[in-house]
């Protein structure tokens, strides 16, 4: 902020429903969307706009659950919340943000891992509430609105005997997810979330003080549906809708296993790494490693309880695992191994990092090592298969997602304190801060990249850690669609004329 002081800033805030009429809008359809392509770097003047939808200022006595994000680490203390009921509410607020020279950010599941979803004097613009679903079964495409998080899209979908690629924790907002890139159990299957992308509704920066909403599909802005697929979060605009093509699953097969202790590590882990990214794809898996336990996640798309004991026997025959098996519906498997948000610790810290090849022997021993120390039990080393899988094959109109040919995911995560208490876990932040560090850089020489929906922050060269070789074509489409950086947060895409 230049020239607008706090208290004219929370007097401009006060106010109630009624909309900004903009110029340019279409007298139907969506609104704020308008069709041209042109105006996102003229000089174009708009009336000064009011913020709609349901609006939360610092007096206000929900502000603090509002502000709050799921990681408790981080707290930001906007100067407004707007929750958009619709469109026109995100166009509003974009619109009020330039022309009053503030500071934005874009939120949607509050699962910004370094909390860049708020910010401190600045306001945050909500889309968690535009909830709805328009599913065309015949078509197997779906239309969403961009603040249903994942379970509640993997529930709608399965409704219908369709899924399409989420993460694993229900909690975390589908867009989000989705538009980093978006990896769990049906990867290997169906792609990446983002693959399943195949149009979406953008509130964009317009003109010199405005904003306007586009449909984006792979004929219309395709370059920005490109951008969108990998590195959308944030960076170029306020997606307010996605559209995903489904694909059929009737039902699943959920295996877990837990192996008691680390002594089985070595075997478990070198037999997961050199077993599972090679079997039949309809199987994603993932590897799950605590203080005190080893746990194995497999989901068998379409497939019996006899076909996972058996795609898993070389994990499964090493030591004396509990093993058990579910079959069902995905969204009612699914929905069955959340974990509520009020049992998770209140704060986390992550390092994200792919690979090529298998761990050698003294890359395991280094994870068993920083696992015996780990700061809490709830922390842990995760991974998720990739290998050969649908993953491998770009959609039409590609993606700026580089990391499709990585043999696993992984990443160290520590977790501590309690939830509603503050300060609760303020002993253990350095001891879990410096554990995370030091686990990562003795990974190093065996990982490579990043994932940029679990940020490393501070890491050298990040930009071709999350986006490889797509980086430069992204500062470009940043130039066309927000020359101005209007969307701009710690590790953005800036403009290539910057």
């Amino acid at each position: 902020m230049h020239d607008l002081s706090r208290r004219k800033l929370l007097k401009a805030t006060a106010v109630g429903a009624g909309a900004v009429a903009l110029p340019g809008l279409l007298s139907g359809g969506t609104p704020g969307f308008a069709a041209d392509t042109a105006g996102w770097s003229s000089s174009e003047k708009h009336p000064p706009a009011r913020l709609t939808g349901r609006i939360v200022r610092p007096q206000d006595p929900d502000y603090a659950d509002a502000s709050l994000g799921w990681d408790e680490l981080f707290v930001r203390y906007p100067l407004v919340i707007v929750f958009a009921q619709e469109t026109q509410d995100v166009v509003n607020a974009l619109t009020w943000a330039r022309q009053n020279d503030v500071a934005l950010r874009v939120r949607s599941g509050r699962h910004s891992l370094e909390g860049w979803s708020n910010v401190d004097n600045g306001i945050v613009i909500d889309v968690s509430e535009l909830k709805s679903t328009d599913i065309d079964t015949a078509a197997r495409v779906a239309r969403v609105g961009a603040g249903l998080n994942q379970l509640e899209a993997v529930t709608a979908l399965a409704e219908h005997d369709l899924a399409a690629t989420t993460g694993t924790e229900g909690s975390v907002g589908l867009s989000g997810a989705t538009l980093g890139g978006g990896f769990g159990f049906l990867t290997r299957y169906l792609g990446m979330a983002c693959d399943n992308l195949i149009g979406a509704e953008v509130v964009l920066p317009h003109g010199a003080d405005g904003a306007k909403a586009v449909e984006v599909d792979l004929h219309h802005h395709s370059d920005l549906l490109w951008a969108l697929r990998g590195a959308g979060n944030g960076n170029f605009g306020i997606v307010t809708s996605l559209t995903y093509q489904a694909a059929p699953l009737r039902s699943v097969a959920y295996l877990q296993a837990t192996w008691e202790g680390l002594d089985d590590l070595h075997a478990v882990f070198d037999t997961w790494q050199r077993s599972a990214p090679f079997t039949d794809p309809r199987l994603g898996t993932q590897l799950e490693i605590h203080k005190s336990e080893i746990l194995l996640f497999g989901v068998l798309a379409e497939g019996s309880e006899a076909e996972a004991r058996h795609l898993l026997e070389p994990v499964l025959s090493i030591g004396s695992p509990q093993v058990t098996v579910q079959l069902g519906n995905w969204g009612d498997i699914y929905s069955g191994f959340q974990v509520p948000i009020e049992d998770e610790p209140a704060n986390w810290k992550f390092f994200s990092q792919f690979t090529n090849e298998p761990f050698p022997k003294k890359a395991i021993s280094v994870i068993r090592g920083f696992m015996e120390d780990a700061p809490s039990e709830e922390s842990n080393f995760f991974t998720q298969a990739f290998g050969r899988g649908a993953q491998t094959n770009e959609p039409q109109g590609g993606t700026a997602f580089p990391h499709r040919r990585a043999l696993f995911y992984s990443e160290p995560g520590a977790g501590w304190g309690t939830r509603g208490e503050p300060d609760s876990g303020d002993a253990v932040t350095p001891i879990a801060q410096a554990w995370i560090a030091e686990f990562s850089q003795a990974l190093r020489p065996y990982v490579n990249g990043a994932y940029v929906n679990v940020p490393n922050i501070g890491m050298a060269e990040r930009e071709t850690a999350y986006w490889g070789d797509n980086f430069d074509r992204l500062r470009k489409i940043k130039a066309k669609y927000d020359p101005h950086n209007v969307f701009q947060y710690e590790q953005s895409v800036p403009p290539a004329t910057c």
